[in-house]
């Protein structure tokens, strides 16, 4: 791709979308070229909202659309699985909001229809593209801590009866909505295997996890414990502790520090991330270099590491019984 501005189009007009509008405005090399909804009214509500160009009643319209670089899946998970496949039918890079899909089956169709083809295609963990993760990855590297023998990640919000979160249709729970960061955060600083997962949660009276909680043991002698909720209000940090020393990351969701601790709980220093649009922007800019070099994965999500996170999402589920309706698929 020569060098041009990325124009995104955004399919969905949720809040998830408008964070991405929001993002794209305001990042040199990006355009928030179009959106498209499943009426025409909505895709026009948003335009004028936002002052996007180009606005679709339908998602196949944006799709089509020959200017679109990249298309930005930011429906419920629920709902990714036909938009994206149709996309990359129609050789459309993709960008696709986390959980990736409602399961690994469908996550396996699609990179593997991705790969035959030969196009783009990314999950957007938007905490996986932030440059506080190879800082982090740097520190552990650099033996600040010594080895990493534990970690720990908790994630959670306040939030309600929501439908995206009580209903199966919509892939409910916690896990999906949030568990997938707490997950991620483990897998983004340990690349050892989970051999054994072990777990528990509290359902909703429509059968979602609404709490729930795992250990995970890694093939390098490493825990790590993991907790979300979709109930109760959490602080959200994860720590990394080692022989030598641990480091608190103050949100798994979105770091904005990094506190590093040496023996005997001796503060070492703090570092700080430097300002952002609101840390949407990487995840974009990711995916404008990699259409650039001709790549057909992210490198910071590699499509291997998206199943990989699915397969265990998928493992935590089958143990608490939480089902969906796409999982006939």
């Amino acid at each position: 791709m020569e060098e041009k501005d990325l124009r995104v189009g955004i399919i969905g007009t949720g809040w998830i979308a408008e964070k991405a509008a929001y993002t794209l405005q305001r990042q040199p090399g990006l355009a928030c070229y179009a959106v498209g909804s499943r009426t025409q009214q909505k895709a026009d509500c948003f335009a004028a909202a936002w002052n996007i160009g180009h606005a679709y009643g339908s998602y196949e319209q944006l799709i089509a659309d020959p200017d679109v670089d990249l298309v930005y899946v930011g429906t419920p998970h629920s709902h990714h699985y036909a938009v994206t496949l149709q996309a990359i039918e129609q050789g459309k890079a993709c960008l696709v909001e986390k959980a990736f899909m409602a399961n690994v089956a469908e996550s396996e169709t699609v990179v593997s229809m991705a790969r035959r083809q030969g196009v783009f295609l990314a999950e957007a963990i938007w905490t996986r593209y932030q440059p506080i993760v190879a800082t982090i990855r740097q520190l552990i590297a650099d033996g600040r801590i010594g080895e990493p023998r534990l970690y720990t990640a908790s994630i959670g919000y306040s939030m309600g009866n929501k439908p995206r979160i009580m209903q199966p249709d919509l892939c409910g729970g916690a896990l999906m909505d949030l568990g997938v960061y707490a997950i991620n955060f483990v897998r983004m600083f340990s690349d050892a295997d989970i051999l054994q997962v072990e777990s528990q949660c509290v359902k909703s009276d429509t059968g979602m996890d609404l709490v729930n909680a795992a250990s995970f043991r890694l093939s390098n002698g490493a825990l790590a414990n993991i907790q979300s909720s979709a109930c109760c209000v959490n602080d959200n940090q994860g720590t990394i502790c080692g022989t030598e020393g641990y480091l608190i990351i103050d949100n798994i969701n979105n770091p904005q520090s990094v506190k590093v601790y040496a023996r005997d709980r001796v503060f070492v220093e703090e570092i700080k991330v430097p300002q952002q649009i609101t840390g949407y922007e990487y995840q974009f800019l990711a995916c404008r270099d990699a259409l650039r070099q001709g790549l057909t994965e992210a490198p910071q999500m590699p499509l291997d590491e998206t199943l990989y996170v699915m397969r265990i999402m998928d493992e935590l589920r089958r143990k608490w019984g939480v089902r969906y309706p796409m999982d006939r698929r």
